[in-house]
């Protein structure tokens, strides 16, 4: 099972609708998908969730979206040059043996010309901290309003999903 992660919370987040393209991706190979939006977590998670305390509604995620999936899709928008704090805070929350040796995807998101490039290096190095595997071939998706028709309720550009396609395919091949 593949969780494709959401890594902002911001209302009306365009980084949602490349989620919502590579989850149709991977069910097109066949992969079992669920999805994690940091919209879905509890809004004080940071303080009633972390050194070791856990709510209900956070302890079901975990154990439904994180400690059964073999690999994880992030999909990070740029924020202040690097990924959102909110995801930080959901890592730092996650007990760090559950992401030992699991594979991990990323996808970067900006409306600048970078992609969240120095975002997915951070989040590379806080990975390989928590001895998850990075696959190599990570997506940097730069102007995305740039990419996206005001019409469409869905991400729809046909040279960055061929690039989604590609990793996806390599990513799953990836994943042990």
């Amino acid at each position: 099972m593949i969780t494709v992660i959401c890594a902002t919370h911001r209302p009306q987040n365009q980084t949602l609708r490349v989620v919502e393209r590579y989850v149709d991706l991977l069910r097109e190979l066949k992969q079992e998908v669920k999805v994690l939006q940091m919209a879905e977590l509890p809004q004080d998670f940071m303080y009633e969730d972390s050194f070791g305390n856990r709510t209900d509604t956070f302890e079901s995620i975990i154990h439904e979206k994180i400690v059964p999936a073999q690999g994880f899709v992030i999909v990070a928008p740029e924020y202040n040059g690097s990924f959102p704090g909110i995801f930080k805070a959901f890592l730092d929350a996650v007990k760090p043996h559950v992401w030992r040796g699991k594979a991990i995807a990323l996808v970067g998101v900006a409306t600048g010309r970078a992609g969240n490039l120095r975002g997915m290096d951070h989040l590379t190095d806080v990975m390989h901290h928590l001895r998850a595997e990075v696959y190599s071939r990570k997506v940097p998706i730069s102007k995305l309003y740039d990419l996206i028709e005001p019409e469409d309720t869905g991400f729809n550009h046909p040279e960055t999903i061929a690039i989604l396609r590609k990793q996806a395919e390599g990513f799953v091949k990836f994943m042990p």
